[in-house]
């Protein structure tokens, strides 16, 4: 078992799929492991470090993927219009891992089938109990909405907590969260700990006492639509458009005496929805910061624009383009142990070999495609 690690080279990209930590228990497991030169130097680790943690270190990304048959990456292959052809470099029999946004991106994973690659979208690892410790989705939106506070700040005109000072007493910054998932509740806490006073709103009944729990007060249009807004894979649902009209007019409401609103709202595999309209902004106070951490799937806020910081209406909106990127090192740490902890399971323990078990409900849900077929159910329906 041979895997190759190569250098992300997406723009605003800084992460590396592997660490020397997760190289020495990949090589525990009986894998040999190539990387190419400079993979990890962004993210502060070595070349140095990997090749004392056992790894081989090759010049070039061809290098590094003519001789793995399993290849980790942070971001999907690119094109030779993108670039580098890492399309290209791949070869039948190959097994890649790596988030490749199957449901999207669906001539990529044409090309992969027709290349006779095995490939596992890892976006797509179930919420189940047994995947929480693969599940590279949490790990780095944990990351997110964590810094996704602190760049609120750092734009941010005032400071986040109350302060008595000689001169007079600074009123703490109001946050209002909106979206809580992992990224949500990561930036609830964050926020918390700055001493801002936060509100929070989601369309899942589930997350209002995780909100309570974490000091935040709960901000929703609580009918019985509201009630049976989960899925079974703890996502939210699609609104009707009444409901989204009685949400959209209490957040209106709200969000005109807010300093920060961070949103973290998607929808997997369709376009991020719409939380904060231009009106909205219109009516929030000068001096007030959006970060739309949904920019990349075309954003909570019609005004966001992709890496960039815009104003508008004398208020600052954050689109960035990479939140875990800010953070390579913790990021890569934990998408590297997510990747360690994914394929473990499928290593046989005689022949260190590895074995895909097409029962297993981790594979089922990950596998996109196998044998020049594109074999994910998502993916195959007509």
């Amino acid at each position: 078992m041979k895997i190759a690690i190569v250098k992300e080279r997406r723009p605003h990209e800084t992460r590396v799929a592997a660490t020397p930590e997760t190289v020495k228990k990949l090589k525990a497991l009986g894998a040999e492991i190539t990387i190419e030169a400079g993979a990890g130097t962004v993210a502060a680790y070595t070349d140095q470090a990997y090749s004392e943690a056992g790894a081989t270190i090759v010049p070039d990304a061809a290098s590094a993927l003519a001789v793995g048959d399993i290849v980790f990456k942070i971001q999907r292959p690119m094109t030779a219009e993108e670039g580098l052809d890492e399309l290209g470099l791949l070869r039948q029999g190959q097994t890649l891992m790596a988030p490749l946004g199957a449901l999207t991106n669906k001539d990529l994973v044409q090309a992969l089938a027709s290349r006779g690659v095995t490939s596992f979208a890892l976006e797509l690892i179930p919420r189940i109990t047994r995947a929480q410790s693969m599940d590279i989705l949490s790990s780095q939106a944990n990351l997110a909405g964590y810094k996704a506070v602190l760049v609120a700040a750092n734009n941010y005109g005032r400071i986040f907590p109350q302060m008595m000072t000689p001169g007079g007493t600074l009123a703490p910054s109001r946050s209002f969260i909106m979206g809580v998932g992992v990224a949500g509740l990561q930036a609830i806490a964050t926020a918390r700990r700055l001493g801002s006073v936060v509100t929070a709103t989601d369309v899942r009944p589930a997350t209002k006492e995780q909100v309570q729990s974490l000091g935040a007060k709960f901000v929703a249009v609580e009918d019985e639509e509201f009630k049976a807004a989960e899925t079974a894979g703890g996502y939210a649902k699609q609104m009707s458009p009444e409901y989204q009209a009685k949400q959209a007019a209490l957040v209106a409401d709200h969000i005109k005496s807010q300093d920060i609103v961070i949103t973290t709202a998607l929808i997997p595999g369709r376009k991020a929805p719409v939380l904060v309209s231009e009106e909205m902004v219109r009516t929030m106070k000068p001096g007030s910061v959006i970060v739309d951490m949904a920019v990349e799937q075309g954003g909570n806020c019609p005004l966001s624009e992709f890496g960039k910081v815009v104003e508008k209406y004398g208020v600052k909106i954050v689109g960035p383009a990479n939140l875990p990127g800010e953070l390579p090192t913790d990021a890569s740490a934990l998408f590297s142990r997510n990747l360690l902890n994914f394929i473990t399971p499928m290593v046989d323990k005689e022949t260190r070999a590895l074995t895909i078990n097409l029962e297993d409900e981790v594979v089922k849900g990950t596998l996109v495609t196998r044998d020049g077929q594109i074999v994910h159910p998502s993916l195959t329906q007509a």
